[in-house]
């Protein structure tokens, strides 16, 4: 989990960028949010698989097996792979390369934001690169 000020520069930093060049929100690929919320179905079920499948190259290099893949989302992103709500936010989109921010409530009533990296592939195919997780200072009632 990142709760760091490195965490919220990062996030700050990528917002930054993507928003100098980033298209309206509701001209992104729709496919985009889907794999987002894919995921996290994903994730809730505890099919490493699904949640496997929609990881980027460089993630399953990291992580060469689903098993492996979702341990660390288990260990490292809790909030991610147990929660109780989600809301998606605001996207951008740059090239082939997207943001998209969600605020996750978890099982403690936390909430989170957690911002999505995705890239297209060279098929065509959407993926997820990265996720930056921070703990927001929003309550959940």
């Amino acid at each position: 989990m990142l709760r760091s000020t490195r965490g919220i520069f990062a996030l700050a930093l990528g917002f930054a960028l993507l928003g100098s060049t980033a298209r309206a929100e509701d001209s992104l690929p729709p496919e985009a949010r889907a794999l987002v919320q894919q995921q996290l179905d994903a994730f809730a079920h505890d099919d490493a698989n699904a949640a496997y499948a929609l990881a980027s190259p460089g993630i399953k290099a990291m992580f060469p097996d689903p098993g492996a893949f979702l341990a660390m989302v288990k260990a490292s992103y809790p909030p991610i792979y147990r929660h109780r709500s989600v809301a998606f936010g605001p996207a951008a989109q740059q090239g082939d390369q997207i943001e998209q921010a969600v605020t996750i409530v978890d099982d403690d009533n936390d909430v989170w934001t957690a911002v999505y990296m995705l890239a297209r592939e060279p098929d065509g195919r959407w993926v997820t690169t990265g996720c930056v997780l921070t703990r927001s200072e929003q309550v959940s009632l």
